[in-house]
């Protein structure tokens, strides 16, 4: 039974991730999606050494339990003119548990990212847009229209050297499955 899209429990009824239930193939199926989404079923059967029958089956069953949530395209924010990216630190007065701030700077289009985090600030936003003139507008005109919003402090990136990351699925940094 799924809880949440990630918890549910297995049939000894203990409570699982579905991370925990993920073989090495279906690892693989998803290194190759995150390198290219736009990879064939065949060429994923063929580098894995399976039929795209088979390839077709798992990529439906990792799609069904949510695992791949969608397939989409990576633009170049430069050539759309979108080449300043900012993290904006959001502290708000709301109360302790509400996330109607979070959803309000949700629906900001230059808004890409929105983190209710830990610690001194309520929010982390990742904001991009095309100038530091056009981050002063947003955060005045925008952030600054959310009545809950008390403060910001902005920190502008200069260089990116990491940008989207894939997940790591392998490694030593992950824990290992419990048992």
């Amino acid at each position: 039974m799924l809880l949440d899209g990630r918890i549910y429990l297995n049939y000894v009824g203990r409570m699982a991730t579905i991370a925990e239930e993920l073989d090495q193939v279906d690892r693989a199926i998803l290194d190759l999606l995150q390198a290219n989404a736009r990879i064939s079923n065949a060429d994923i059967a063929r580098k894995i050494g399976m039929a795209p029958s088979a390839i077709l089956d798992r990529l439906r069953k990792l799609e069904a339990r949510g695992v791949i949530r969608g397939y989409e395209a990576r633009l170049d924010p430069h050539a759309l003119g979108l080449g300043l990216v900012a993290f904006v630190f959001v502290k708000t007065e709301e109360r302790l548990g509400s996330m109607t701030t979070g959803e309000l700077l949700a629906r900001i289009p230059e808004v890409q990212e929105v983190h209710h985090v830990a610690g001194e600030d309520c929010y982390l936003a990742k904001v991009r847009v095309e100038s530091t003139e056009a981050l002063g507008r947003l955060l005045r005109d925008r952030f600054g229209a959310i009545p809950s919003v008390t403060n910001t402090r902005t920190t502008i990136v200069l260089n990116t050297a990491k940008d989207p990351p894939p997940f790591p699925l392998h490694g030593p940094y992950r824990d290992p499955p419990h048992a």
